[in-house]
């Protein structure tokens, strides 16, 4: 199975991380949750920062949580967390989930956040996952739609900046608009035992505004995904600049409010 050929269309600038490590179990897997048992032996694919994976580690005491992830000094950032917090039953690796080496039937659950929307062949990463799970287990996925996204008030340049990034992830082998294709994604993969929900993120008070619009500000000037558009010949330097300024103005008023629907499914093996 070929090594993933995408490109991750964000990279690991401060102000993407500043991003990853706000999510937790609770705000962005909330419908895996149920599924787990003290026990539990999961697979956190994509883990980031771990700040996901070392919620689930305290959710399964008795079991075992092992977080990969493609880039090895975010590994090692998971790992601290991990340590830092006294989970001993965290583990950490660098891996591609398209060539997981794990072998087969290997984990009760297999965890997937905002990792589809960045690979080449999302399928074939769903099958393996499948691969890893147990019989009776569950993979379970949740990705962003950016086609989805609303706000208020209507600024012209997040209009724009949504156009520009849905153009810099497809170069990049991505598709911003996963969340309304995990469906039919796991249906190509083989499943047939499928729960699909869906859920959000809200950012809407003084300081949810603050922080979501100077992340994205940040991201759109100095991170890698401007590096991608700029390359790629998406937008110049000066138009990120205008779209940055776009998110601050958004930012500054007093009633803007900020919609991020998200795809999500379970998958049961």
């Amino acid at each position: 199975m070929p090594r993933e050929s995408a490109v991750y269309t964000h990279g690991h600038h401060e102000s993407v991380l500043r991003s990853h490590t706000w999510r937790t179990a609770a705000n962005s897997a909330a419908y895996l949750l149920g599924e787990l048992t003290g026990d539990a032996r999961i697979l956190d694919v994509g883990c980031g920062p771990g700040t996901i994976t070392a919620d689930l580690a305290a959710l399964v005491p008795e079991g075992r949580v092992t977080g990969v992830d493609r880039e090895p000094g975010i590994v090692e950032q998971a790992r601290s967390l991990a340590a830092s917090r006294g989970l001993a039953n965290a583990e950490f690796a660098v891996a591609d989930v398209n060539q997981l080496e794990f072998a087969d039937d290997s984990f009760d659950v297999v965890h997937a956040h905002q990792v589809l929307q960045h690979v080449g062949d999302p399928v074939g990463a769903l099958r393996e996952m499948r691969r890893v799970c147990r019989p009776g287990g569950t993979v379970a996925v949740r990705d962003s739609d950016y086609g989805s996204f609303a706000w208020f008030p209507e600024i012209p340049a997040l209009d724009e900046w949504n156009r520009v990034y849905h153009r810099v992830a497809r170069a990049s082998g991505g598709e911003p608009d996963a969340g309304r294709r995990l469906l039919s994604w796991a249906r190509a993969a083989g499943f047939t035992d499928l729960t699909a929900t869906g859920s959000t993120w809200c950012f809407a008070t003084p300081g949810e505004r603050e922080w979501w619009s100077g992340l994205w500000a940040d991201r759109t000037t100095a991170s890698g995904y401007a590096r991608l558009a700029v390359d790629g010949g998406h937008a110049t330097p000066e138009l990120l600049a205008e779209l940055a300024g776009g998110w601050r103005e958004w930012g500054a008023h007093d009633d803007a409010w900020f919609l991020v629907p998200h795809g999500e499914l379970l998958c049961r093996v």
